[in-house]
């Protein structure tokens, strides 16, 4: 990802998000901080910031409650000025001022994912402020405020143009704000708006967080989410959904019982996969639905690899205690919709805590009797194919990371790839015997089978980069899609080499499928000519 823009490394769409940005105010008289978030978060609040100038370890358990609440409701919570409180609380950035650590400092200590924030008053500061590691800027006193005592002079709405039309990255105005003033500040191309007395400080602060939402155009929460409580009862109500198709089956035993009971297996395939969350996925980047089918899709697709038809699907899952138990359903509806697309049953599972969302699957499928695929299996003289073109997730992914919504197919490959099971019956028929799918990038996954063979192979990705959508996504962002095709990794394609004839004939069945090396006698190198600086996903 070094090439796109460093504003990229937030995982969500951050304009989107700051929108209606809530800080807290300890000075506010009969409602603790914890109350105020809960009723910014009902009013409609998309993005909270725990200010507290005064804090004090006592303090620490209300914070960590505030970032909870936060963290069920997927609203992004960070900490003002105090960077080690950010860090110890697992915020998810934090807010600086001039006068605070470094950003640089802050990029370091919290990481490359945490949203960092800065604030800036004017053309000097802005001079002077290294916005390279930050993700938005906090610009203001639009307005004159009394909340804060050391305010800097008032800018108004031109000084708010000014620091909007001078950066790239998101700005948020602050100071003074409220409802009747808005849309002024919307209107010189302010992200979003940073409150704290209208709501703090009002006399019924969720009905001022609901005005402030609707001047923002966001929604409020009638109810906020809850996280999961017994495992036994989300356990039924996760799996009735699969219980219909073992009806017809009085010989299978479905989830529910200390195990499971399938039909006889004559030629069982068995398949492990992971996924967690911050290395497989970040929450903010895809809906829980499409977390749950991708799951399905990316374990199963090792079965399509090796021939197998699927047959049941096991899955042991993670929880944190802050996910909402709404989206552990979402989730499961995900997967239910990806295991009723293959015609696979869902065989049980097990629930446990866990620091991070995870998913551990075990898939089993019926293998053909006299075909299994390796990549061992794969000669000189033949060539190397892809069933698709390449390269369409990483960049679906840095798209999303950009909130850059022109590439709604780059998108749709990242979030909701399918394995191809339908590709493999058309090599089946036609005898491949090294096939793999393509999860770790063309490059990476062409070694394997270069090393499995002991031969070296020639990669010519080009007419696997030709997808019209993924040629401008590399434009807009002046990348070569030669090289992402390369490194890309979760497009699950389908890898295989065959004779050059062979291939002619699948070419006719399927029109997607392209040149993409030769195979020669191992010549000391097993990628020969690859480009530098080409490196597939590693999954730690």
């Amino acid at each position: 990802m070094d090439q796109v823009k460093t504003k990229a490394r937030v995982t969500l769409d951050l304009r989107a998000a700051l929108r209606f940005y809530f800080i807290t105010d300890e000075q506010a008289v009969g409602q603790s901080l914890f109350d105020q978030v809960r009723a910014a978060l009902r009013g409609g609040a998309t993005f909270i910031q725990y200010r507290c100038k005064n804090f004090i370890s006592d303090r620490y358990a209300e914070a960590a409650a505030i970032r909870d609440l936060c963290r069920l409701n997927r609203v992004p919570f960070v900490v003002n000025d105090h960077l080690l409180l950010a860090r110890a609380i697992n915020a998810d950035g934090v807010h600086l001022g001039q006068d605070d650590d470094s950003p640089a400092t802050a990029r370091q200590i919290l990481g490359p994912r945490a949203i960092i924030g800065i604030s800036v008053s004017n053309r000097e500061e802005l001079t002077r402020t290294d916005l390279a590691p930050c993700d938005y800027v906090g610009s203001g006193p639009v307005f004159a405020t009394g909340t804060k005592a050391d305010a800097k002079p008032v800018r108004g709405l031109a000084g708010l143009k000014e620091i909007v039309d001078s950066v790239s990255l998101p700005v948020v105005a602050i100071g003074g704000i409220d409802a009747a003033r808005t849309p002024d500040c919307l209107a010189q191309g302010a992200a979003g708006v940073a409150v704290i007395s209208a709501v703090a400080r009002s006399e019924d602060p969720q009905a001022a967080a609901a005005r402030m939402a609707a001047a923002c155009g966001c929604r409020p929460r009638d109810t906020l989410a809850a996280a999961w409580q017994s495992e036994f009862d989300l356990i039924r109500r996760l799996v009735a959904p699969a219980l219909p198709s073992y009806a017809d089956h009085p010989t299978l035993v479905p989830p529910g019982d200390d195990a499971a009971r399938l039909d006889a297996l004559n030629n069982p395939v068995i398949s492990t996969d992971t996924l967690r969350e911050g290395v497989h996925f970040h929450m903010p980047w895809q809906p829980p639905e499409a977390i749950g089918e991708k799951a399905v899709e990316v374990t199963l697709s090792d079965l399509a690899a090796c021939y197998a038809k699927p047959v049941s699907l096991f899955v042991n899952l993670g929880l944190p205690a802050t996910l909402a138990e709404a989206d552990i359903t979402r989730l499961y509806d995900g997967l239910h919709a990806a295991l009723d697309r293959h015609a696979c049953r869902l065989g049980g599972g097990n629930i446990a805590r866990a620091p991070v969302l995870s998913l551990d699957l075990f898939a089993v499928g019926q293998g053909r009797a006299a075909l299994f695929p390796r990549r061992g299996a794969a000669r000189p003289g033949e060539g190397l194919y892809t069933t698709g073109p390449l390269g369409l997730a990483r960049c679906g992914l840095k798209a999303l990371m950009q909130g850059d919504h022109r590439f709604p197919q780059l998108v749709e490959r990242f979030l909701r790839p399918r394995a191809r099971f339908d590709a493999a019956n058309v090599l089946a028929d036609h005898g491949i015997t090294c096939v793999m799918d393509i999860s770790d990038g063309l490059a990476g996954d062409a070694a394997h089978i270069a090393r499995a063979a002991n031969l070296s192979i020639h990669l010519t990705a080009e007419r696997a980069a030709g997808h019209p959508e993924l040629q401008r996504f590399c434009a807009a962002y002046h990348l070569d899609p030669h090289k992402e095709a390369l490194a890309g990794g979760e497009d699950y394609e389908l890898l295989f080499s065959c004779p050059p004839e062979t291939f002619a004939a699948i070419k006719k069945l399927l029109p997607e499928a392209c040149t993409v090396g030769h195979l020669s006698p191992f010549d000391g190198e097993y990628l020969p000519g690859l480009p530098e600086r080409i490196h597939s996903f590693q999954h730690g």
